[in-house]
């Protein structure tokens, strides 16, 4: 995962270094560089503040003296990673929700796919009634998974859709239920209403709460999908991201605005458009994608 975010300015240190050591100039080139990256103004000067400290402190004047700190103040924004919840009274019910156009049904095919690898039985539900394409988008997906899907009629009730899928579920020994939910904007008061209901619909069928909020954000849709971000958590009990599209031209920086900022972990990445294009976050792993300096450009 070589998003190297930092990688052109490390290379930069490592050619300015002086007895001074990290001056203010390289600061400033570094500011520049993370917010053309999607990380957020007060993040940015959080993360300059500690480096600034640190180096004092430190008298940092290695360019692997650097990647040290910087590694240290990313793991600390990071933290763990954040696997996908399981209950153990099934079935385990994950709703996904997110705009039109950042991969959300694929996403469902894709976390189903990962589940089935593990020996899971998976029942999708096509909640995203408001669009006759979406519901045979999750069909098309459900047969080549080998699974069913609950459904009903363009128009339908979303919510009737997943309360109907985890009855079918407990009825018909499935392990989990991945629902689909119609694309919402996130500026429109009146869907994300209805959102609000799916999720109380669904605490009601399962007598807890859903066991993951999974929000899909686009990475190359950069400072939107931290308002995208921002606009979900204020509607739901958002428990973690899926972010779809990491193997484009995404520069990574709107994870460490939406984990630094709101707290929310991403908990899966998307890496291609194939059911086993999707792996678990891995924040180490983030890190020395973003500090990374090939060999060859050293």
């Amino acid at each position: 995962m070589r998003l190297g975010i930092f990688k052109d300015w490390l290379k930069r240190v490592g050619q300015a270094f002086t007895r001074r050591g990290v001056d203010e100039a390289l600061l400033e080139e570094l500011e520049e560089t993370l917010i053309a990256a999607d990380v957020n103004v007060h993040a940015v000067e959080t993360l300059l503040e500690r480096l600034r400290e640190e180096a004092r402190a430190q008298r940092l004047r290695e360019v692997e003296d650097v990647k040290a700190c910087l590694r240290s103040i990313l793991k600390e924004w990071l933290g763990e990673p954040a696997p996908l919840n399981e209950n153990p009274t099934p079935p385990t019910v994950y709703l996904f929700v997110g705009v039109n156009g950042v991969g959300k049904t694929t996403s469902i095919a894709k976390v189903g796919y990962w589940l089935q690898q593990r020996g899971k039985r998976v029942l999708l539900a096509a909640g995203d009634t408001f669009r006759a394409a979406a519901i045979d988008q999750l069909q098309i997906w459900a047969d080549r998974l080998g699974t069913e899907v609950i459904k009903h009629k363009e128009g339908a009730d979303p919510s009737a859709v997943v309360f109907d899928a985890i009855q079918a579920a407990r009825a018909r020994g499935y392990n989990y239920v991945l629902a689909d939910t119609a694309g919402r904007q996130h500026t429109a008061a009146r869907l994300m209403e209805e959102l609000k209901k799916i999720y109380r619909v669904t605490e009601k069928a399962l007598g807890r709460p859903a066991d993951e909020v999974l929000l899909v954000l686009d990475a190359v849709a950069g400072q939107n999908a931290i308002r995208q971000a921002e606009e979900f958590a204020r509607a739901l009990p958002i428990t973690g991201i899926i972010l779809t599209k990491l193997d484009s031209t995404s520069r990574g920086g709107a994870i460490l605005t939406i984990r630094q900022q709101l707290g929310i972990p991403v908990k899966l990445i998307g890496t291609g458009e194939k059911a086993d294009c999707l792996e678990p976050f891995d924040p180490d792993a983030f890190i020395e994608g973003l500090i990374a300096i090939p060999e060859e450009e050293r």
